[in-house]
């Protein structure tokens, strides 16, 4: 019984991708179908010698990778010689377009008979696992009262969980197979490997939750604990020196949206507040000296006593009528972290900055300059490493932050150099 099969591309005018679909022909090119891969190809980036997407590519809007759709066009070649291979050992005769198709579409999963006789008796609803997902998140984000950060996580979870395999089910997960994942995070997508295992921490607690839903979920995840190595995360933070540089620097005429920039970021360094906080921030929640808010991310009640430089700020706005009565000037995180480099940069806030991180077995060593590191969230930080250097006492600090143990506060106590120098000389009074 013999046949013929092709990977072709279906090419569009005016159009440098191209769909991509299996051709098969047998009983003297008598019988011939065609099935769709789900996938565009870009043309240049196909090989029609190997019959497969050239190494280290990506395709189609979604950028999905050679390696995801060679895999399935793998696939489709092994179920095709399969089937024939059982065709014949059933002695049967040349099988119809119809009879193969319809055992072919059986192989690949793509439809589910059982299912579909389920989901009649059920109104015909029936989810597949990454509707549920939808489900998960919908039903979740209201529950827990989700912030946007954390719903959009979920959804780059199911965006990556497709690019891997578009055809996973909640038995899919094995041990070995949570390993393919992790290997193709780190392969494909080029994670870190303290990426890779968020990743891994949002399946966890998805299919979690589908277990407690009712779904009959593979439970090699509640046991799969990976290794992998790990360099401790830089703390990015200013020094005293650094602050003060930044503090005093003369902004550039042409240059004066920087100063708003520059007080908000300050602001943070003096009371530690994150920038969601300080973005919430209303002119009301400003009493007698001290700050009284409840925290976006944490819903801690929180009472900040104000310095002199964190209330010389808060005067300079005190009578300019702003947005929702906030207190400050508070611009988009994304471009108040672009313009944090840049007046960082300006200001000459320079010193190299030596980072390590884990890609599998492989390390990585990066240096930068400290300006090109920065970020609102290098406020908070910068407060509890100077706040540190000061001597005020950690479970003190952990008042202002609302840190909840003295675990959380264990990074920053890791402080740069020049902190730990002018800490040192105290001992010179002994």
């Amino acid at each position: 019984m013999k046949y013929y099969s092709q990977f072709l591309l279906d090419k569009e005018k005016g159009k440098e991708d191209a769909k991509l679909r299996y051709r098969i022909k047998w009983n003297d090119n008598k019988n011939i179908i065609a099935v769709s891969l789900g996938y565009r190809v870009d043309i240049k980036k196909w090989s029609l010698e190997t019959q497969r997407c050239k190494a280290n590519t990506t395709h189609g809007k979604k950028k999905v990778s050679a390696s995801i759709i060679n895999k399935k066009i793998q696939r489709y070649e092994d179920i095709c010689r399969d089937l024939f291979l059982d065709f014949r050992s059933e002695k049967k005769e040349e099988p119809s377009e119809e009879e193969f198709k319809e055992r072919f579409n059986l192989a690949i999963d793509r439809y589910y008979p059982k299912r579909r006789k389920q989901g009649r008796a059920n109104g015909g609803n029936v989810k597949n696992f990454f509707q549920i997902i939808d489900e998960y998140q919908r039903t979740e984000s209201v529950k827990r009262q989700w912030s946007k950060g954390t719903t959009q996580k979920i959804t780059t979870l199911k965006n990556h969980l497709i690019n891997f395999d578009d055809e996973l089910n909640f038995s899919s997960f094995t041990e070995d197979r949570l390993y393919d994942l992790i290997f193709w995070l780190q392969n494909e997508l080029n994670f870190k490997n303290q990426s890779a295992l968020k990743i891994i921490s949002l399946l966890k607690g998805y299919l979690k939750w589908a277990t407690k839903a009712g779904y009959k979920v593979n439970n090699a995840f509640e046991t799969f604990t990976p290794k992998l190595k790990n360099a401790q995360k830089k703390i990015i933070f200013l020094t005293p020196t650094e602050l003060n540089q930044l503090k005093n620097f003369n902004i550039p005429d042409g240059k004066q949206y920087l100063e708003r920039v520059r007080d908000v970021f300050l602001f943070q360094c003096f009371t530690g507040l994150r920038y969601s906080d300080v973005f919430n921030l209303k002119k009301s929640e400003v009493k007698n000296q001290t700050i009284e808010i409840t925290t976006l991310k944490t819903v801690d009640r929180l009472i900040i006593e104000l310095n002199n430089h964190s209330q010389s700020i808060l005067d300079k706005y005190k009578n300019i009528d702003l947005e929702d009565d906030k207190a400050l000037p508070v611009i988009s995180n994304q471009r108040m972290n672009e313009y944090l480099k840049e007046l960082a940069e300006l200001a000459e806030i320079d010193d190299s900055v030596r980072e390590t991180y884990y890609i599998g077995n492989r390390r990585i060593d990066t240096t930068a300059p400290k300006y090109a590191l920065l970020g609102t969230h290098a406020g908070r930080r910068t407060f509890i490493c100077n706040a540190l250097s000061l001597g005020i006492p950690p479970q003190v600090i952990m008042k202002w932050t609302g840190h909840k143990d003295y675990k959380a506060m264990k990074p920053y106590i890791d402080i740069a150099d020049e902190t730990k120098v002018n800490a040192m000389e105290r001992f010179n009074n002994l």
